[in-house]
């Protein structure tokens, strides 16, 4: 496989399509904004999922959820803000068992470069005892999304 530079959102895009995700979805955010534009970018390019833009992340998230219930790979990507708005379907889905993969990508903002303040996803995710992935490196957030991506029910923090 040739080597390729990729931004860490770009590596979890990536890592979503080759793993045989059925749709993306997300509400506009940086610094997560970037994994849906890849997918619609690969989409483009090379046929594959959808990346649909979503009216919220509650809605983002829902949707993906129903995709893994059907039995079918998603993935939903949002901001640290944006998972306090998807706050309910993230923390019930803890309690169901989809019958597909589902990757949340929560990308947090450390220093407010993009947000109106700073926040820790992980307390959310220990708080609906979901497992919390943290890559180190781009190489890491593709590893581990594909990973979770071919695995029955799967969050990640990042």
């Amino acid at each position: 496989m040739a080597e390729r530079v990729l931004l860490g959102d770009e590596a979890v895009a990536l890592a979503a399509v080759e793993a045989g995700i059925t749709a993306a979805y997300a509400y506009p955010g940086t610094p997560s904004t970037e994994i849906v534009e890849a997918i619609r970018a690969w989409r483009a390019t090379r046929g594959g999922p959808p990346g649909v833009w979503a009216a919220n992340e509650k809605t983002a998230y829902e949707a993906a959820l129903g995709v893994s219930f059907v039995g079918r790979r998603a993935l939903v990507a949002m901001k640290h803000v944006g998972l306090n708005v998807a706050a309910d379907p993230f923390i019930n889905s803890a309690l169901v068992a989809p019958h597909g993969g589902l990757v949340v990508a929560v990308a947090d903002d450390p220093g407010m470069h993009s947000s109106q303040n700073e926040q820790d996803s992980r307390v959310l995710a220990d708080f609906a005892r979901i497992i919390c992935l943290e890559p180190s490196s781009q190489q890491e957030a593709y590893d581990m999304t594909r990973e979770r991506s071919t695995s029955r029910s799967a969050s990640g923090c990042r």
